[in-house]
């Protein structure tokens, strides 16, 4: 139904005659409402959305400022969405007369923060440990290259490359369990302030074991193997999809038979006001964790329970033996998340598929690598005599040259010879699984249905085409069934991946914001089946969504930020939904729907081609871009060529620290110039206006490559958030939080960033672009995964729970507890008695080590 605008309503509202009298809270609601959009008075039978016009942006403002009147009750956007008019939201914040009212609670006492000193010291310690693994790594390399090439013949050289890369593989995967129980021993219930040298073994430890290459083989026997070596209680028959590596270890238990989905966070440790606080984490025996859930320390699930996609455990909650949950907070429900039925897959085949998956990794892609690398430096021309003139070489402008062409050679090779692999061979192996029937793990179709998911998901193309009219040809390569397709120029963002491309739908007309992970494989502790995902036509999704195959949506419908998707009820049609669980809301707004006249008529496909034009140009930058990165690494491979001979492996060494510098100044350096050096800006237009192209095209060049994440946790990661544009205060902790606008965003001093955690200054809503800037306090905590949206203003002191979806507009006062999706003011379930008290906060207590 559509709305009546602002100006309408205010000249219904002349008339006394339409305002009734109601109770002194409906009074005072009207009042600020009335305040808030501006007009004389409001109804209390008044429809938010469908009779005032409003929107969620001015519904956020309304909930703040009646949260600044002592004189009324703390009102959410779920409250406003339950009980959209004055008279029924008043009846629903008023408590009954027999009812006392609790107390607010007083924040929690966490300690001062971390003094500079303390800073400043970690912080030069761990550059002094990247560098010295730097070293490390290149004395390894040098030795390497020394035996490889006093080789004979073509055979032994593949048997020299083979004892290499088997020798290289097996100390990067030993060597961070060996850290863990040196530097550690065995995880404990306790707290570790950041920054200090305590912090400092755990950072180590940390990225180390997250960094592991066996953290690859997510979904594999071999990586339950890897946890337990670094102390986890993992039982039998376990499947861990999820990349996202425990840390502490030794307080993890999984049952047998229990399944976790991909991009699952169960890490045993959560940062909190300039701490770090480890727990326990419980998984019982068959039980399921679905995808991109957060299980926060001192949490437990129940033999035979479930956990849903999207979903959260806070500390202290916990899932009973056999029962459902989802949403975050997690609560009960009646959905089914576990929908492949178990088949008999036995120790054998386990052991056959880990030892299949050595071999593949030992005499296959490492040798290749290290082959290719050999070649490279042998075959091409002119850089022979190039690495004969010694330590010269690379300052004359024939090393340059040779550099620019092999490249160029590399880049743009790869690049197509990739293309045609991704479009081609998982077709193929995809002619070996079958819909809907329940396959066997650790066989052939699990290795066939692994590559696909592996081949089919690259992200360099996705990032290529995304944002742009011809993600649509490169999915529909890939085997999307998107007939029949009305462009739109940004039917997809950069950001889309799957389980299976030949069993995914969207249906006409859809717009998807970045983020969509179509989850249309379901896995048992034995079993895997594979069935079509559809989303229905004229949809919007926004970013950060799990559609699974058994989605219940159909046409017409809004699917918000973080939604989780139900998989059971009526199909929903011709609604909004938000929050996890979701409920519905409006379609869609009268402020949004002024501008949709731009997509229809004559007049959007002359702003198409336009657009069109302008993402070409884009993506030529990106290209260009990144083409450009290639070169930088290919001269630092080079003047480590030329200089080995004289330096040995300070020559590595050399280039591996200039590369990392590199990198973090070229990406800072393409981000800005996206923008002419002048940042960001606050937008409210159309997807067929200039603004928001040029804002696609700075969203497209700020993903740069990953090797950044080394500083992830180290006062060099708050270096890079400046250079970038961040206003940045003193002694952030940045545990690998990500920003998309950087110079909208103003972090106030000792601010505690989580994994996974994600600040983004803008939202798509079909054919509109939002975008604002958004303040986090001193002293503010934004927990594991997530995600703050434009407009915020978190308040000093102010924590936000885990996989929490803070909604634009919002104001958290300080010191508050807020989280849930979408996110509202919450009780602190953190018990501190739950976590010991080893503070170790000075040098001394840290020197001595862990109690």
């Amino acid at each position: 139904m559509a709305g009546k605008s602002v100006e309408t309503l205010t000249a219904d509202l002349a008339e006394p005659s339409t305002i009734r009298c109601g109770t002194d809270a409906e009074g005072l609601l009207a009042e600020v409402l009335a305040d808030v959009v501006r007009v004389e008075h409001v109804p209390v039978d008044s429809h938010f959305f469908d009779d005032l016009g409003a929107d969620s942006l001015v519904m956020a403002h309304f909930c703040a400022r009646v949260r600044k009147r002592a004189d009324l009750p703390s009102v959410s956007m779920k409250d406003v969405y339950h009980h959209p008019t004055i008279a029924s939201l008043a009846a629903a914040l008023a408590p009954p007369s027999d009812t006392p009212v609790e107390p607010a609670q007083a924040p929690v006492e966490v300690g001062p923060p971390a003094s500079t000193r303390q800073y400043v010291l970690c912080g030069t310690l761990q550059v002094l440990l990247l560098l010295g693994y730097t070293y490390l790594v290149a004395l390894g390399f040098d030795q390497a290259i020394e035996w490889v090439a006093a080789s004979g013949n073509l055979l032994d050289d593949y048997l020299r490359m083979v004892l290499v890369g088997g020798a290289i593989f097996f100390a990067a995967c030993t060597l961070p369990i060996a850290a863990k129980w040196a530097l550690i021993g065995r995880w404990k219930r306790r707290r570790i302030r950041v920054w200090s040298l305590t912090y400092l073994r755990f950072w180590l430890v940390k990225t180390l074991v997250t960094l592991n290459p066996l953290v690859l083989f997510a979904g594999s026997p071999l990586y339950v193997l890897y946890l337990r070596a670094l102390g986890a209680r993992v039982g039998r028959g376990v499947v861990v999809l999820s990349r996202h590596a425990p840390v502490c270890t030794d307080l993890l238990t999984i049952g047998d038979g229990t399944v976790i989905r991909k991009d699952t966070y169960l890490t045993g440790y959560r940062a909190r006001a300039g701490w770090i606080q480890t727990g326990a984490i419980t998984v019982g025996r068959d039980a399921f964790v679905g995808e991109k859930a957060v299980l926060d320390i001192e949490t437990s699930i129940g033999d035979g329970a479930q956990l849903g996609h999207v979903s959260s455990l806070h500390t202290g909650q916990g899932i009973p033996q056999g029962e459902r949950w989802h949403g975050s907070p997690a609560q009960p429900t009646e959905a089914n998340y576990q929908a492949a039925a178990p088949v008999d897959c036995g120790i054998g085949r386990r052991a056959v598929y880990t030892v299949v998956q050595l071999a593949s990794a030992l005499l296959l892609y490492l040798p290749l690598m290290l082959g290719a690398t050999d070649l490279l430096f042998e075959e091409v021309p002119g850089l022979a005599p190039l690495f004969d003139s010694g330590s010269t070489a690379f300052t004359s402008w024939s090393f340059v040259g040779v550099a620019l062409v092999t490249s160029l050679v590399l880049f743009f090779g790869s690049a197509l010879l990739g293309l045609l692999v991704v479009v081609t061979l998982p077709r193929l192996l995809n002619l070996v699984i079958e819909p809907d029937k329940v396959h066997r793990l650790y066989g052939f179709r699990y290795s066939a249905h692994r590559a696909i998911v592996g081949l089919t998901n690259r992200r360099f193309f996705v990032e290529l085409f995304g944002d742009s009219s011809y993600i649509v040809h490169y999915l529909r390569c890939l085997g999307y069934r998107l007939s029949p397709v009305v462009q739109t120029g940004s039917n997809f963002g950069s950001q889309v991946k799957h389980e299976n491309p030949y069993l995914s739908s969207v249906g006409s007309g859809t717009v998807i914001a970045s983020g969509l992970s179509i989850a249309n494989a379901d896995y048992s502790s034995t079993s895997f089946r594979v069935s079509r995902a559809s989303i229905g036509p004229n949809n919007f999704l926004g970013n950060d969504i799990v559609y699974p195959a058994r989605g219940r949506t159909g046409d017409n419908c809004l699917l918000a930020t973080k939604v989780l998707v139900p998989i059971d009820g009526e199909i929903r049609e011709g609604v909004g939904l938000l929050g996890s669980p979701s409920f519905e809301i409006p379609r869609t707004v009268d402020r949004d729907a002024r501008l949709n006249h731009l997509a229809a008529g004559d007049e959007s496909r002359r702003q198409l081609a336009a657009k069109n034009r302008h993402n070409l140009r884009t993506m030529g930058y990106w290209l260009l871009a990144r083409w450009g990165y290639t070169f930088g690494l290919t001269l630092a491979g080079f003047l480590a060529a030329s200089l080995r001979p004289s330096f040995g492996a300070s020559a590595i060494a050399l280039s591996e620290v200039l590369l990392l510098l590199f990198t973090l100044v070229y990406v800072a350096m393409v981000e800005r110039a996206s923008t002419g050096f002048r940042g960001m800006r606050p937008k409210y237009c159309s997807i067929y206006h200039i603004d928001f192209w040029r804002s696609e095209r700075f969203f497209k060049m700020q993903t740069g490559p990953g090797l950044q994440a080394a500083f992830i946790g180290t006062p060099l990661q708050s270096w890079f958030w400046r250079m970038v544009g961040v206003r940045l205060g003193r002694r952030l902790f940045d545990d690998g939080c990500g920003m998309s606008e950087k110079n909208m965003v103003t972090i106030g001093d000792d601010v505690t960033l989580n994994a996974g955690s994600f600040i983004q200054c803008h939202s798509q809503e079909d054919y509109v672009f939002k975008s604002d800037r958004t303040t986090v306090g001193s002293g503010c905590t934004i927990g594991v995964g997530a995600l703050v949206h434009y407009g915020v203003t978190m308040g000093d002191g102010a924590v936000l729970a885990p996989d929490s979806f803070l909604m634009k507009g919002e104001e958290v006062p300080p010191h508050a507890r807020w989280g849930g999706n979408p996110a509202r003011e919450m009780p602190d379930a953190t018990a501190d008695s739950q976590v010991h008290r080893d503070s170790d906060d000075s040098v001394g207590a840290a020197l001595a080590g862990d109690k």
